[in-house]
């Protein structure tokens, strides 16, 4: 229908078209998913959809419409199809380079702004974030904790050139520095200092339920930046192995882990003799965040504390 050529659309008349078409497909959000690609399409903000609503389209922006369409009924994400996203209040530049940052991943970080409200010295909160991917944990911090000084690294230099860009467009590249960098490289490879937080985001989807994920997911969405090669507590167990090495004394670790891995991933900080562990929930009542203290270890002579 929408390759009609004769026939002259107004916003109103092929926003109604296009979301009830979306439903019909089953996909979810459908009137969002519209707004964000039609505003996208028009060069708009959202709200002046609503205020041209009769205002009719020329054939450029049908075209430009139907092609971010298109993507969409393919089952790209919308995120990647805009090039962007909302997190924290922040818009985050995103493509099929990093995982597309979750509302969920908003409790991790605001536990962590938490912890460095709690930190009992009054310089800067010393933050080593693990996998940081798109940069939004980062640039969160970075944006809304003052003084912070976060180090980020990832094993992706894709993933590191989008965050980067992140850091950037808000004004916070001076707080962050990013690295490449592989977890499972010997701990004497790794940063030689302390930090207050180690914060994460790990891949943890176990690989046995790769197939039930969204086809979303599955088609567009990095697989190394969801999943290990394991049982989905891969990097979950390497962080709360290293985190003694990586930590001040006392200092505070905090992962994000998936439905059903809270309790596990709180025995594996028992088990590590961390203490002080709590699980937070997420704002649809998941345990989404595990967090506790640690004493910190000696590593090699040439540490620096």
């Amino acid at each position: 229908m929408l390759r009609q050529k004769t026939r002259v659309w107004s916003v109103r008349e092929l926003m109604k078209f296009a979301i009830d078409h979306l439903r019909r497909k089953g996909i979810a959000e459908a009137r969002l998913n519209v707004e964000l690609l039609l505003s996208h399409a028009l060069g708009c903000q959202r709200i002046e959809l609503y205020t041209n609503f009769d205002k009719p389209l020329s054939n450029r922006e049908m075209r430009a419409f139907r092609s971010l369409y298109e993507r969409r009924l393919n089952r790209e994400p919308v995120q990647y199809i805009v090039g962007r996203t909302a997190f924290m209040g922040l818009q985050l530049s995103v493509d099929p380079r990093v995982l597309i940052p979750r509302p969920e991943t908003e409790t991790l970080v605001e536990q962590t702004m938490l912890v460095c409200g709690r930190l009992p010295h009054e310089s800067s909160a010393e933050i080593l974030e693990i996998g940081t991917g798109s940069g939004n944990i980062a640039v969160a911090l970075a944006k809304f904790v003052r003084n912070a000084r976060i180090t980020a690294i990832d094993v992706s230099d894709a993933a590191l050139e989008v965050a980067g860009q992140n850091a950037a467009l808000h004004h916070v590249e001076a707080n962050i520095s990013y690295q490449h960098m592989d977890v499972f490289e010997p701990v004497d490879q790794l940063i030689l200092r302390r930090f207050d937080i180690v914060v994460s985001n790990p891949p943890y989807v176990p690989p046995a339920e790769w197939d039930t994920l969204q086809q979303e997911i599955r088609k567009f969405e990095p697989r190394t930046a969801l999943t290990d090669t394991e049982d989905g507590y891969g990097f979950l167990r390497r962080i709360i192995e290293l985190a003694p090495y990586l930590v001040r004394d006392r200092g505070v670790i905090l992962v994000e882990v998936g439905h059903g891995q809270a309790e596990r991933v709180k025995d594996l900080m028992e088990r590590a003799e961390f203490f002080g562990i709590s699980v937070v929930p997420d704002l649809e009542s998941i345990p989404r965040v595990v967090l506790g203290s640690c004493r910190s270890k000696t590593r090699n002579p040439g540490f620096v504390n």
